[in-house]
């Protein structure tokens, strides 16, 4: 009986280093719906966009997406990858608004600044220089033909 007693203390004490000793960091880095960046769950399979990171709403079943720690001092609280500085230094967007076609920095960076690296526009967008402060560099071809100017030229009405 003395050696199982030293068999479960010697299990024990195995157990309690190995609970105290320090965890990696998780890595919450994930594609998100549109491919865009995301933040993985606690339950490694739920990745939400970027920008429903600290939005005040449960997107995790726990609710990590939400916790102080990480929506404490935004943006600074937040990882690195969830986050895309503007060109004005106190500006910033969520990294899923960088190349999304809209006007998100208010000064067009998080789309046509080199730091942004976006690609030409998509096959749902059309390239032009929109007159509209929303858009930046593409508009949505939907806008396309429906009677109302949206690029300087008018491309949109007759090009489109």
């Amino acid at each position: 009986s003395a050696v199982v007693l030293l068999v479960l203390a010697a299990a024990l004490a195995s157990g309690l280093a190995l609970a105290l000793l320090p965890r990696p960091p998780v890595n919450r880095v994930c594609t998100a719906p549109n491919n865009k960046t995301g933040f993985l769950c606690d339950d490694r399979v739920t990745c939400v966009p970027a920008s429903w990171v600290c939005d005040r709403l449960n997107n995790c079943r726990n609710g990590e997406d939400e916790q102080e720690q990480l929506c404490g001092d935004l943006p600074h609280s937040l990882p690195g990858y969830l986050v895309f500085y503007c060109s004005n230094p106190r500006a910033w967007v969520y990294a899923d608004q960088r190349c999304n076609g809209m006007n998100d920095c208010g000064d067009c960076s998080d789309e046509t600044w080199s730091l942004a690296a976006c690609p030409p526009c998509g096959q749902d967008w059309w390239s032009c220089s929109p007159v509209h402060f929303e858009f930046c560099s593409c508009i949505p071809r939907r806008l396309c033909r429906d009677g109302i100017q949206h690029c300087l030229g008018w491309s949109d009405e007759f090009a489109c």
